[in-house]
């Protein structure tokens, strides 16, 4: 299925950041402070955010979410306004540890996911844990549905960029010493489709999370999820082959990294793949075509609820 998309400003209302964290909390993950947003009622939906940004990244789509749903958003460990400790050995199991704990929190019996980028990482990770318990007769959180964003399921067609590739390299720490607002946006607005950029407003928002904390610090720990991706990379896949969980991917084709290329690998490698493209749209399809993404989640949560999925 593709969809043609316009531009960010598409009547929804955008959720101010400094809005955004004032109504947040904090639980502890290993002694740290994790930020995160809970609003709404209903059935739980989880947001798991992307690299090298936060939560805050589901501020387009937030307001229509939260008007269905119970969503539950966290900044990750080293992530936005979340503790980020320079000695903390960072990995994907981890954040979905975090990921786990927020749940059994709230008391999450069953859950829907929305992921985007380094959290279509943190879903697999969940996904293939659900499937290790299922299989194993065990108990915990059941997933009912997974709709992932741009992000590199398969390490295959992940597409680092220079910048990446330099952050996770012996000489990364040199990298992430440098790393500024200027370096910063000018990556990052290379991963959004040519009519979407973003704006010198959401990119100095962008930054600000980044840069929270000392962040900017850290990016070369961050990073070494490109490693757990090849690392996990046939249990993740396994998982998601495997699954009776309804699957759903929307996708910015002018996405650099993990745009249409990756789209045809999942199309080859999961089972009756159930695909939105997004015209025009890159990496960030939540902030550049929100209208549209929050309408093909929505349609595919109700359609799993129905019973359809």
């Amino acid at each position: 299925m593709a969809l043609s998309a316009g531009g960010a400003d598409q009547g929804l209302a955008a959720v101010n950041l400094g809005d955004w964290q004032s109504a947040g909390g904090h639980f502890s993950h290993t002694g740290h402070r994790i930020f995160f947003r809970e609003e709404g009622e209903g059935d739980i939906l989880l947001c798991i955010h992307g690299f090298p940004t936060a939560s805050w990244d589901w501020y387009r789509i937030w307001d229509g979410l939260r008007a269905r749903y119970r969503v539950i958003a966290c900044d990750m460990i080293g992530f936005g306004f979340s503790d980020k400790p320079a000695g903390y050995h960072y990995s994907i199991e981890d954040q979905a540890d975090i990921q786990e704990e927020l749940l059994e929190s709230v008391g999450v019996d069953g859950v829907h996911v929305l992921a985007h980028d380094y959290g279509v990482s943190v879903a697999q990770e969940l996904l293939a844990r659900y499937e290790d318990r299922r299989r194993g007769g065990q108990g915990g959180p059941r997933l009912r549905s997974i709709c992932f964003l741009n992000g590199g399921l398969f390490p295959e067609t992940h597409r680092a960029r220079f910048v990446q590739k330099v952050l996770a390299s012996p000489a990364g720490w040199m990298l992430s010493r440098m790393f500024n607002r200027r370096s910063f946006e000018r990556s990052f607005s290379a991963v959004f489709g040519p009519d979407t950029q973003p704006s010198s407003e959401e990119l100095a928002d962008f930054w600000n999370l980044v840069a929270h904390n000392d962040g900017n610090r850290i990016m070369h720990k961050l990073i070494a999820y490109m490693a757990d991706r090849i690392r996990n990379r046939e249990r993740w896949v396994g998982a998601m082959q495997a699954t009776e969980v309804p699957l759903r991917l929307v996708n910015g084709p002018e996405d650099p990294v993990s745009g249409g290329h990756m789209v045809q690998r999942y199309r080859e490698l999961i089972p009756h793949p159930d695909v939105v493209v997004l015209d025009g749209i890159g990496h960030y399809p939540q902030v550049e075509a929100p209208k549209p993404v929050l309408e093909a989640a929505l349609e595919f949560f109700k359609t799993v609820e129905n019973g359809a999925g």
